[in-house]
This record gives structure tokens, C-alpha cells and sequence, in this order.
């Protein structure tokens, strides 16, 4: 999410994003920003893209280690505990439908992460998160209620087909199954993302949720990998992943955000897959086919589309 990200991508579908942050960032000042110099935050969100997918690649070196759930749980734990100390949110004067708010953020993220990392300890990295993606297309398509979306959805279902090669056995249906859990975890986190952005200030909320999801994923980890978590050069690797699939891709979109309209930004998430196969190649030689890459062209084709429609209106 990215995966991989934690996603990694909460503005993915909602424009709403961009308007929720604290100095007021809204459509119009957006617009303005990328009539002039608008280079340097879409550099940002690229160094975001590439870093998350990168530390999804790396996590997938990391699994052998200590597996799936125990990589899941060192990414969130050592991410909490960076974020709780760069934040530090308060504690006090919420009430109790922001912790709730904040609780659900949490749990969809992760469930999203334990669902994603079991897909791509399974399946090649890219055709992992072009099945994830599903998850906020479907979302954009729904929220749009335009009958132009609908098209993108087609054109989404196409790549999935071609990708699949006509069944889900190529690319083991586990794996597939559990990337489009991920996939429908990642809209819960998009929903719930949204809401906590407009309950707590600055990244209070995302520090808060990220330490919900280390404590739900945290006694998995344990149980599969035990002691290995403890592992000196498991603890480097695992905070390597967290750096680069969590800390440092936020930290660079929220920056990007304050000075580039929430559609462009949805636009530039979209093109995740691509990234996540070049990752999937250049890191874990996992190379496409041409079918692969026609099917993934397609599915981002399609995600572009559908979050131009929805940003349009």
C-alpha cells in the first residue's frame, strides 16, 4: 500500500482531502498553485509513489524473515511509534464519536495492510495493487453516480480479466482473493481517512489510527513470527519498510497537498500499479508480460478516468 500502503492514498477518490487540511487548502487556492510551479509537489507525490511501492518490494524480501503478519506488524508498530513521536497528539477533549472515528481508521488500515501483504507474498507485486486499486475505483464509480463512470468500471473489468488470463488459478486465486479484500479495506480506509482529517488537527488523527492498527496487528505478528521480530537486522529491514511505505510518503504528500489541487493529486495515486510493477521488476525481478502490462495499463486508464469524473464535478 500501499500498500502497500498504509496507503497510502487517502485522496485517491475524494476531493474533499485537500479542502480538510489544517491551512485551508481548498479547490480554488489549489488551482492556483499548479498554474505556477506546480513541479515541485508532483515530484513530491511521485517520491511518495516510488517510496511506497520500493518499501512494499523490500517488505516482500522481509517476508521469509519473519512472514507476512510479523512484517505487517513491525511496519505499523515502528511507523506508531515515529509518528506518535513527531505529532505528538493530544489526548484529551475528543469525544467519544472521534475515538470511534479514529478507531475504525485504524482497523481499516490494518486491515488493509494484513490483507495486502498476504496478497503479495503470493502474487507478483503489480498485479497485487492493480486488484487493490478495484477497492477506490469502485468507490469513485459510486460516489460519482454518472453514467460515464460506469465506462471506466467496464474498462477497469477488462484489465482484470486480461489480467487474470481468463481465471485467477495464474495467479493463484489466494493471493488474488486477498488483494481485493485489500482492495475493499483501502475504501474503508479512504472513507474513514476523511473523517478523522475533519475531527483531528493536523496528523494527530493518522498518528492516533496508526498506533489502533499496530495494537490490532501486533499479537498476529507475534503468534506467527515470535522472537524473530527481535532480530537485529529483522528490526532494520522492518524499519526500513515503515520509513519508506509510511513516514516519509505522508510527510511528502502532505506537503504536495498544501500546494496542489486534490484532482491532480488523485490522478497521480492512480498510477500506483504502474509504479508497484516497476518496483516488483527493478527490486524482485518480477517481470511483466506483455498481457501483464497491456491489463495494468488498462486498469489505470481506468482509475484516472473514474477520479477525473469525480473531481470534475
Amino acid at each position: 500500500m500501499n500498500d502497500a500502503r498504509t496507503a497510502d492514498a487517502s485522496a485517491v477518490t475524494l476531493p474533499e482531502t485537500a479542502a480538510a487540511h489544517p491551512d485551508g487548502t481548498g479547490p480554488a487556492r489549489g488551482r492556483r498553485a499548479a498554474g505556477g510551479g506546480a513541479v515541485g509537489p508532483v515530484a513530491l507525490v511521485v517520491a511518495g509513489a516510488l517510496s511506497v511501492q520500493f518499501g512494499a518490494a523490500v517488505a516482500v524480501l522481509l517476508i521469509p524473515r519473519a512472514g507476512a503478519l510479523g512484517v505487517v506488524s513491525l511496519r505499523l508498530a515502528l511507523a506508531a511509534l515515529v509518528l506518535l513521536a513527531v505529532c505528538r497528539p493530544r489526548l484529551r477533549g475528543h469525544s467519544r464519536s472521534d475515538w470511534g472515528t479514529v478507531v475504525a481508521f485504524g482497523a481499516a488500515m490494518a486491515g488493509m495492510n494484513l490483507l495486502f501483504y498476504q496478497a503479495i507474498d503470493r502474487i507478483p507485486l503489480g498485479a497485487a495493487v492493480t486488484l487493490e486499486v478495484l477497492g477506490p475505483l469502485a468507490l469513485s464509480v459510486v460516489a460519482s453516480r454518472r453514467v460515464v463512470s460506469l465506462l471506466w468500471a467496464a474498462l477497469a473489468l477488462a484489465g482484470v480479466v486480461l489480467l487474470s488470463g481468463g481465471g485467477f488459478d495464474r495467479l493463484d486465486p489466494v493471493g488474488a482473493g486477498f488483494a481485493l479484500g485489500a482492495g475493499a479495506m483501502w475504501a474503508a480506509y479512504i472513507v474513514f481517512s476523511a473523517r478523522t482529517g475533519r475531527r483531528f488537527p493536523q496528523a494527530d488523527g493518522l498518528a492516533l489510527a496508526m498506533a489502533v492498527g499496530a495494537v490490532l496487528s501486533l499479537p498476529l505478528g507475534v503468534v506467527e513470527a515470535g522472537t524473530r521480530l527481535l532480530v537485529p537486522s529483522t528490526l532494520a529491514l522492518g524499519l526500513a519498510v515503515a520509513l519508506m511505505s509510511s513516514v516519509l510518503p505522508y510527510t511528502l504528500e502532505l506537503i504536495a497537498l498544501r500546494r496542489l489541487p486534490a484532482g491532480t493529486f488523485a490522478v497521480l495515486m492512480s498510477l500506483e500499479p504502474a509504479v508497484a510493477a516497476l518496483a516488483g521488476f527493478l527490486v524482485l525481478r518480477q517481470a511483466l508480460s506483455v498481457t501483464d502490462a497491456a491489463a495494468i495499463a488498462l486498469v489505470v486508464a481506468a482509475s484516472v478516468g473514474a477520479v477525473r469524473v469525480r473531481t470534475a464535478r
